[in-house]
Parts: structure tokens; sequence; C-alpha cells
């Protein structure tokens, strides 16, 4: 089998992918007509070239547009249902998912309770009907009042139980840093929910430090820009934090000029503890499939690095002991009789 056979067939686990930036550019057409919402093109292709983003305000304008266009708990069941088919099309068998449950209450109304059942009407279809599930990160947008953080933290906490994994904070790091959001993370961390933040993307060394000092993270949403800072790269080392790496949105998004420049290699070389990821899928043009195998040609990773990009994974879940452990197991035995 080749390298890229292998690592197309490999059970995979993912933990950094947002359910708005997976939507299918053909479904969302159907949706903007269904909830009257106009789009800059009228065309799958059209959209393609629509995500091409010129930074990270233009990807945010994107996303946005993209979240209009969801307005029902039966359109985010829709959205989670093929989320959820395209993963079990990788042999991903489970998949944390961060959803912003703000956006679909602030702009739209729908009640968190409602969003909830949706994803989990999608999830229950997806375990029945594909041996693929996902757990849900409830993110906080940096952008937002302390005060609503508060709220959805209580929603995310309410969920635990019901598909809710962890409390995360996302949105453009640029003068908004992760410190006014201490309480909701103290919050979460009291209830026994893990947080997640995005930190040291579009923001440096400072950004992470932030999210160290103030908010209990179980891993950190991207962090490649650790290596700005020494004293932190040992940090992350010594706290044995996991980093979610996402090289296409990277250069997707101008955090690194390409691929080549990526400092993958360098995160693996510091021994730190890095996971690989695809961010959104849909709105970079890529898979986590894809991920693997253009980090697996471009930087030379054989089968022992990859296998252990995979196994790092699932060990950061957020899966209960007995579920994690019996799904790296799964794992481990298909490398075993694959020459993994």
């Amino acid at each position: 089998m080749s390298l890229e056979a292998w690592i197309r067939a490999m059970p995979k686990v993912e933990l950094h992918v947002h359910l708005e930036g997976a939507v299918r550019p053909e479904t969302l057409l159907v949706l903007a007509r269904r909830n009257g919402v106009t789009l800059p093109a009228s065309s799958p292709d059209g959209l393609r070239a629509w995500f091409s983003f010129s930074d990270f305000a233009h990807f945010v304008e994107v996303y946005l547009k993209v979240s209009e266009c969801i307005r029902t708990p039966d359109d985010i069941e829709l959205v989670a249902r093929e989320f959820l088919a395209d993963q079990a099309s990788q042999h991903i068998r489970y998949s944390e998912v961060t959803y912003t449950a703000f956006t679909h209450y602030h702009f739209k109304g729908l009640p968190f309770r409602e969003q909830l059942a949706a994803l989990n009407r999608a999830r229950a279809w997806a375990e029945a009907e594909h041996h693929t599930t996902m757990g849900l990160i409830i993110d906080i947008p940096r952008m937002i009042a302390p005060e609503d953080g508060l709220m959805i933290t209580d929603w995310a906490i309410s969920g635990m139980g019901e598909g809710v994994v962890a409390l995360g904070l996302g949105g453009p790091e640029a003068n908004h840093p992760p410190e006014p959001f201490h309480e909701s993370f103290e919050r979460a961390y009291a209830a026994g929910l893990p947080g997640v933040p995005h930190a040291g993307e579009t923001a440096g060394a400072r950004s992470i430090w932030g999210a160290l000092r103030t908010l209990h993270p179980a891993r950190i949403g991207h962090g490649v820009r650790c290596l700005e800072d020494a004293d932190l790269v040992t940090e992350l080392r010594s706290r044995h934090i996991p980093l979610e790496v996402c090289p296409t949105s990277n250069v997707c998004l101008g955090v690194v000029p390409g691929l080549a420049e990526h400092p993958l290699p360098r995160l693996l070389d510091a021994g730190l503890y890095v996971t690989l990821n695809s961010d959104d899928p849909a709105l970079f043009g890529t898979t986590l499939t894809g991920e693997y195998l253009a980090v697996a040609q471009t930087f030379s990773l054989g089968k022992d690095a990859i296998r252990q990009l995979v196994l790092n994974a699932v060990r950061a879940s957020f899966l209960p002991d007995q579920r994690r452990t019996a799904l790296e197991a799964e794992m481990l035995a298909w490398f075993h009789s694959n020459n993994g």
C-alpha cells in the first residue's frame, strides 16, 4: 500500500474543525436561496473563488455570511449531517467540532437548546448510519462583551452530558486578548468543562501566555507562534499542552507565506504535543486527509510520524476515558495490521 493510500485509509480523529466553516458550497447555495440571503456568487466554483482570503478580516466577513445562511434548527441539522458524512468518508471516527451558538442566537434568535437538539439529532444519525460521532466545543467570539461570554459558558455547562465537551474562544486575536474572558473559563473549569482557546495564530506569544495564565487551557487552538518565545515553548512542553495545528488554514490566512515555510517540523523537533487539523475545510479547500497528505509530502514525513500525529489526536480528545482507550486500541490495531 502506498503512503497516500495508507493515509487515506487510516482511522483518524479531528480536534479543531468549525461546523460553520465546513458547509458544502452546494448546500450553502441551497440554504441561501431558502432563507433569502444574497451571496456574491451563484455557483459552487464561484463560492470557492470568493473563499480566496486576503486577510483575517475577509475571512470573518465570509464566515459571518455563511452563518447568516443557517437560519433554522433544520438547517443546523442538515449542515451537521453532511459534515459528519464527509468526516466518515475520510475514516474520521471522532471529531470535536467548534460551534458558535451565539451567532445564531444573537442574529436569528435561535435558543441554545434548540440548536443543541438539532446537533444531537445529527450526531445520533451519524452514529447509526456512518459509525462516526462528534463532541461539541461551544465557543465564545472574542469580540463580544464578557457578560455575553458568561451566558455562553452557562449554555456550554448546561450541555455537559448532552454532547458538549469543551468551551472555546475564537475570532480575531488582534485587539481582542483572552484575559477579559477569565471569569467564563474559571466558571467552566470549576464545572469540570475543559477550555480550548484559540491563541498564537494571528497574534504572537503574548496571546498564548495570556491564555495559559487566565483560561486553564486543556489544549491550544493553533499555537504555532509559540516558537517566537523559547520560554513559552518550554512551558507548553513541560505542561504537555496539545496544540491544534492547522497548516492549510495558516497559509490561507497569511500566518505563513506557504506550506513549505510552515513551522510544523520545528514544533515537532521542539518536542511539542502536536495534532493535525483542517480548521474550516470548505472555506480553505482542504480536508483532514488532505492535511495529512500535504504535510507528508512537503516535509517527507513517514508512517511513524503520521501515526504519532493520529495517536496524539485521540489521546488529546475529551472522550470519556473508557471510550478514548477503546478508540486508541482500535486505531493501534489498524496500524499494526497495516504495517504502521
